[in-house]
Formats: C-alpha cells, structure tokens, sequence
C-alpha cells in the first residue's frame, strides 16, 4: 500500500531496554469521526478508562455514544507455531500481557493519525486506525513494511455494549448473537435497539473460527484511580486469522454503519480520502499554521468540531432553512457540546484555521437554542435539549460573534442574529433565570441560585458546590461590559442608534461601577466577587478571572490598572502550562488534582492548572507590553513538549498547581488546544 508523506510528524521513539513500560499504559491516542464518536486506547494497546475502545459509535438519541467494540488482540503465528502477541491482550483476572512491548519500535502520529511500529525477527510491521469522516466506522489495518517472514496475523475482537460513561462492571456482557453472511459478520445484543457490529476482513481471504471466550475481572486502572468501579468482563466469538504469505496489508473493519454504506470505500479509499481531507485541513489554516507545532494544533482541533449525530430535528430545521447543524464537543473522553466551551474555542478551533462556513453553523445552532436570554450549558449525552444554569456561556456568546465578524465580514449573519441577541441583553437587564439580572443601582450584573454553579468554576458534588461565587462576580461582569458595548456598535451598524445609545449608557455605569467596587487596594489586584449573596461582603481570592477585565476587546477595568493585575497574575497563577485557579497564599489552595471525584472536584477550581487560561493571560499581557510579542511567547514554550505526554498529540484539560505539573481530566480538550493555538500564532 503506498502511502502519500504525511506534512507533520509526532515520534514517540521505544526501547524497551531503556524505558519503562509504564509510558505506554500513560500515554493514550485519540482518533475522532466528526459525529462525536471516536477511537480511543492507550499505546500499549490496554484498555485502562471505562472510555477506552476500537469504536464508540455516536449514535442517534436516546442512546449518544456508545461503546460497541472494546478491544482487539493481535497475534503473529510463524511457521514454528512461535506466536507474538502485539501487546496489550486482556486476560481475565484483570492481568495485563505487555509482552508486544518488547516489539515495538515506534509510535507516531502522521497527520493526527496514529501508526504503531514492530520489529517482530525479520518484519518491520506496521498497524494504523482510522475513521471515516462522519461514520461510525474505523478501520484498524495492518502491513508488513519489510522483511521476508509470512506468519498468520490473528485477530480476536472483543466487545462489551454499553453507553461510554456506564460503570464497565455494568449492560450485557455477552455473550452476543453472532451472524455469519459470507465474510461479513454481525455481532449484535439479544435484546435491545442498538444496532450490531458489523465486522469484515477487506483487502485478502480470512477465515474466522468460532471460539467464544469470556474475559472476566478486566481490570482499568484509570477507573481505579479515579475512585470508580474498575473491573468488568469483554467477551469474544472468536478469531479472525489471515495467511499472511499472500497479502501485504490487511484491514479489520467494524461499524454500526450499514453495509452498503461501509463499503462504499475499500478500506485504501477511505485512507485517502481522509488524509486528502487533513491536507485540506491544513490549507485552509492561516498560513503561519500551516507547519510544525501550529500544524498539529489544527489536527488535534479537528477532533472537537462535529455534526452531532442525534439531534435530528434540529438537523431537519437546519436544512429546511438551507443551514448545517455544527457544535464542539468540550473534551475527550467524556465531555459533549458545552455553550461556554464551545463560545470561547470557536476562534481558535475554526476562525484560525479557515472553518468559517463552520464557524456560522455553530453560532446560528445555540442562537436556534436561546431560551430565556440564555444559551445552553450543555447538551447531555443522547438527549434532544441543553440545560440552562450558566451565568456566562451566554456573555461568551458576544465575545464568539465578535471575532467571528471581525474575521469573516458576514454581516448578514450578524443581522440575523442581532434581534436575538437584542432579546439576551433584555433579558438580563430585566431579569431571567438562575437570579441572573442587572442590578439597576450600580449596572452590574449579579447571578446565583442555590445548588447550582453558574460560571465556569463549575464543580459540583451532590449538593456540594465548591465554588459557588454568587453575588457579581469579576469575569462575569467584565464579558457583561463587553457584551453592551459589542451590541452598541452592532446596533449602529445596522442602522439603530437609538438603541445603540441605550446600551453605551448601560455600558457607562457598568464601567464606572466596576472599577469603583472592585479593585481591591491593598492586593493591588480585582476582587473575585463583589456584593457576595446579594449583600455588601468581597472576596479577595486571587484567581485569574481578574484577566477578563484586561484581555477582552473591550476593557472594563481602568488602563492604568491593568499592569498590576497582569504582574500579580504572572507572579502568583502563571505555570508552563497554564494558569492557577487560585493563588498558593490562599488558605483554600489545592496544589494537586487527583483522587477520586470529591478529591478532585475539591481541587478543579481550588488552585488547579488549566491551560486554556493562557490565552487571556497573553491578550492581557501584550496590552501591557504591546510590543514585546517575543517575551509573550515564553509563557508558551513548554507545550509543544507536551504533545508527548498524557493525550499524545493534543493538550489536556487540567495540571496539578506545582511541579512537575502532571496532567488530569481529559486528555484532550477544545479550548486548551484553541486557546494555546490563538496564542501562538498571536505571539509569532
């Protein structure tokens, strides 16, 4: 199979004799079908997150994303019946054979697209994954590179359905009807309306022998550390095996696609097509990313911008008005489509890498969604309807439409959207859910109801809210300031400076209110929260919401008081990949993310790295230093290195606070790749 040279590589070079084995079962791959399904495993091949699998389908509502395809095992049977297994076969009794990892040499992303690499005697042998763009499919493929041995590539499926999120020890183990029509296989659950596997062997003659075989107490690490339910059963019809003397390339292809639609492509085609459209990819980008680190931020960015497969009607409403339905899901493995993520990586994720049609899409889909002034927080896994309990996804909003039409000029956009974002600042001038409302006194905005958390320091426990800031709070009130004076300007533009004046004037006393009440003297710095609880308290915590009054296009805080709040930022919350949640002095700080959920969700805003808050950081800091672009870049410098660790190629949710800053929560998520993306090229 001859294949077209990729444009940008990631190498995790292995030698088994120098490093630990352990980097394999940390390091984990992620291969995305633009519907929000995905592949997903750690390099070793082990399955260690209830998350992991060859395919989870993102299948229509009720049912979301669902894992129909756990696992592959791989085996090399040479003619002196000596068999190699490629690493990562479960076993029951929760044991793992890492003996592949001896053979492997190499594991690399060529486009985003992973590609392991063994030396197994004489062969150099190849393995690779891929989903077709906007399928629930993936093919794993397999080819001898060099050498002259011809074993038997054996193949044992192993399968577990249940939804992505269901405890692993929970739904049907098996064992599963299986159907046989010539060399097509259906592997499908007794009861039940998901659809089967379907299962082939493309490109040569396979056989497959039936030898059922149930995996009992596969253990998930992940799960474990996590504080969750870690052991739970695969089971197995049997093997696929190919003589491996007469064919060169082999690929196992599995779907819940039906088959007039798998086979549209041979599994070539379907390789083609997908590296000619991540070419197109790159094309597209600005042209400063069209290379080296930027590169790789388009693909892993490409991962989070999908069609999301079960909404149908709003897809059917979207096309009767000649639209598309486009959203972004927030973070790999678990997130789906969140308002506030989505608002602040659209540029990053699609202005800056030329999806601008996209773009349009995903602001027309949530403005569709506006209920009460307010778009969603989130769309659950599955379900037709977001929920609403955000103070700051709608403010978000302005800020998204506000690049968007600086970038593309679409002005026909913005006057479509202009009557309903009319409706979203009137509803929070006078009042809509969630207590979220104009204080008519000061012009600020206030927001807080009990048991819910409204900004996007959102963890929450039961009816434990960790940080549940209600009163006004800073960033709220600096992206509220931004919101009034974006619509100011966008209603004189279309033609109404009346309403153009009302808004300047709420704006006005937003601004004068702000500095008044929050900047907080003796830290030289912005009170978090202002007003907490709708009474007269302020919360001195130091956290790196203060940004948004500097970075935004529109400013609320004073100038000359943004360089103080940028240097108690660099000084107190700034890390090699991202900000602190909370400053160290603080009596509340939590240095290290881990445990399990209440541990974690103790610390998520209690002092917690996240990296997406580099982006602020840098708009803020080149307000203060505008000519110094090369200094900006320093903050930036260690992320490109770790592209190699944790989601390899992309960049996580979350770091422990200090050293050495090890990674959690997802593996790859939007606006940490969006925002690190923006600031780069912002710094070049």
């Amino acid at each position: 199979m001859q294949e077209d040279q990729p444009t940008t590589v990631r190498t995790l070079h292995w030698d088994p004799r120098t490093f630990s084995r352990e980097i394999l079962l940390e390091r984990e791959w992620l291969v995305t079908n633009g519907l929000g399904g995905y592949s997903s495993g750690t390099i070793s091949g082990a399955i260690t997150r209830r998350y992991h699998g060859v395919l989870i389908a993102a299948l229509p509502a009720p049912f979301g994303r669902v894992l129909m395809w756990s696992h592959v095992s791989e085996f090399l049977r040479f003619d002196d019946d000596d068999v190699v297994s490629l690493g990562g076969e479960e076993r029951s009794g929760g044991q793992l054979d890492l003996r592949g990892a001896d053979f492997l040499r190499e594991f690399r992303l060529e486009d985003g697209l992973p590609v392991w690499s063994y030396h197994v005697r004489d062969l150099v042998f190849e393995k690779r994954v891929t989903m077709p763009h906007l399928q629930n499919t993936v093919h794993v493929s397999y080819r001898i590179v060099a050498g002259s041995s011809r074993p038997r590539l054996e193949l044992r499926p192993a399968f577990h359905f249940r939804h992505h999120e269901t405890p692993v020890n929970e739904g049907p183990v098996g064992p599963y009807k299986v159907t046989s029509i010539g060399d097509r296989y259906e592997i499908a659950a007794e009861h039940g309306e998901l659809p089967p596997v379907r299962m082939k062997i493309c490109r040569c003659q396979s056989d497959f022998n039936v030898a059922p075989k149930h995996l009992t107490q596969v253990l998930y690490r992940i799960e474990q550390s996590r504080g969750y339910t870690f052991e739970g059963d695969l089971w197995s019809p049997g093997f696929f095996h190919v003589d491996l003397a007469k064919e060169r390339s082999v690929t196992l292809v599995g779907s819940t696609e039906e088959w007039d639609i798998i086979e549209v492509l041979s599994p070539d085609q379907a390789h083609g097509a997908e590296r000619e459209r991540r070419a197109r990819l790159l094309q597209d980008a600005l042209p400063k990313a069209r290379h080296d680190f930027p590169a790789e931020l388009v693909f892993a960015a490409d991962q989070f911008v999908i069609t999301p497969a079960g909404r149908l009607e709003e897809a059917a409403r979207a096309h009767a008005a000649g639209d598309e339905v486009r959203t972004i899901i927030a973070g790999y493995h678990w997130f789906t489509d969140w308002g506030r993520d989505t608002m602040i990586s659209l540029e990053g994720l699609t202005l800056l890498t030329g999806r601008w049609l996209e773009a349009g899409y995903i602001l027309r889909t949530f403005a569709h969604y506006v209920r009460d002034g307010l778009i969603p927080n989130m769309f659950p896994d599955g379900a037709r309807e977001g929920k609403y309990h955000t103070a700051d996804a709608t403010l978000w909003f302005f800020h998204a439409i506000g690049r968007y039409v600086q970038r593309t000029k679409d002005f026909n956009t913005l006057k479509f959207l202009l009557p309903t974002l009319v409706n979203i600042v009137d509803h929070h001038l006078h009042g809509t859910k969630f207590n979220i409302q104009v204080d008519a006194k000061d012009g600020l905005l206030a927001e807080g109801e009990a048991g819910y958390q409204l900004t996007w320091m959102d963890a929450k426990m039961g009816d434990w809210v960790v940080t549940p800031r209600r009163g006004k709070a800073v960033e709220i009130n600096a992206l509220w300031y931004n919101a009034l004076r974006l619509i100011a300007e966008w209603s004189r533009e279309c033609g109404d400076p009346t309403l153009a004046s009302r808004y300047d004037d709420c704006a006005e006393q937003a601004f004068a209110s702000f500095n008044e009440k929050f900047w907080f003297e003796e830290g030289r710095y912005l009170y978090d929260v202002v007003d907490v609880d709708g009474g007269t308290g302020r919360d001195p915590a130091c956290r790196p919401n203060q940004l948004f009054a500097v970075s935004l296009d529109y400013p609320v805080l004073n100038p000359e008081r943004w360089a103080a709040v940028v240097e108690i930022a660099e000084k107190k919350l700034v890390t090699p990949v991202g900000l602190r949640s909370l400053s160290p002095n603080d009596p509340n700080y939590k240095p290290i993310y881990g445990g399990d959920l209440r541990s974690r969700d103790g610390a998520y805003h209690q002092g917690t790295v996240w990296a997406w808050l580099i982006g602020p950081f840098v708009d803020a800091w080149l307000k203060v230093h505008p000519h110094d672009r090369s200094s900006a870049r320093k903050f930036l410098d260690c992320f490109p290195e770790h592209l190699n660790d944790n989601g390899f190629g992309t960049i996580s949710e979350v770091f422990d606070a200090r050293e050495p800053h090890h990674a959690g929560g997802c593996i790859a998520q939007a606006w940490s790749i969006a925002e690190v993306l923006r600031a780069w090229l912002e710094t070049a």
